[in-house]
């Protein structure tokens, strides 16, 4: 169970802001933002926990602005199923309470991912492929969200590779966040690791959210994505290292 103090409020509320204003601008990150600066300063398990009601609020939104749902669940169902069976069974990873592990394998986490979406080419699914990768991406994805509370590898990559159109991929990616997001929920729970007190304060965390995804929405009709993205993930890059560093050390 997670114990909050008063005085980590404001930390908290600019930590998703800061979340909120880099999904506005770039469409996801909200919770990779918020592990990596709340693991900074608590543990990961805790920083999960404070995860799970915005981030349902934020990407059943996006998931339900798309205009092809059911043709998507039906497409992903198998790594959607993959990611359920994952992320309950690796949750004990993240709520074994050995910080120093669980520190270091969110922030590689971090630096694989922003790593990967730096300098890596763009992947390209065979649609042969697809059948029995599915399932695998949805198991391996759901691992890693068990043990570090991030959502994004390998299913980001793998659902930009499947050639889907722009609305059509903002809601595959609002799909995998959800189910990732009420698996990651249940297997917390079954781990004794959550509980509905912790939920009150991750229910104040929406307010701050949501008013960095509209400031992020206001910011990206101003500047370049591409550039503020960039930065972005060398920021990423810096946090996952230091991250790492500090659970080796």
């Amino acid at each position: 169970m997670a114990e909050f103090s008063t005085s980590l409020f404001s930390p908290i509320a600019l930590t998703f802001f800061l979340a909120g204003l880099v999904k506005g601008v770039t469409g996801m990150g909200l919770p990779t933002v918020a592990m990596g600066i709340l693991g900074a300063f608590m543990p990961p398990v805790a920083a999960a926990s404070l995860l799970i009601v915005p981030s349902a609020v934020t990407n059943v939104w996006q998931l339900l602005m798309g205009p092809s749902f059911w043709a998507l669940l039906n497409r992903l169902k198998f790594m959607m199923a993959g990611i359920v069976v994952g992320t309950v069974s690796g949750a004990f990873f993240i709520a074994s309470g050995d910080m120093a592990v669980t520190s270091a394998a969110l922030g590689a986490a971090l630096v694989i991912y922003a790593l990967y979406s730096l300098i890596a080419r763009q992947l390209r699914v065979p649609d042969a492929s697809e059948k029995w990768l599915s399932p695998l991406i949805g198991l391996t994805t759901g691992v890693v969200t068990g043990g570090t509370g991030v959502f994004v590898i390998p299913a980001v990559p793998y659902l930009q590779g499947l050639d889907l159109k722009r609305d059509d991929l903002v809601q595959a990616l609002g799909l995998s966040f959800t189910v990732s997001t009420i698996a990651l929920a249940i297997g917390l729970g079954l781990q004794g690791a959550l509980q509905v007190s912790d939920l009150g304060m991750s229910t104040l965390t929406i307010a701050p959210a949501l008013v960095g995804m509209w400031t992020g929405q206001l910011i990206r009709q101003r500047i370049s994505a591409a550039a503020f993205r960039r930065w972005f993930l060398l920021g990423l890059v810096v946090l996952g290292t230091e991250l790492m560093s500090r659970g080796l050390i």
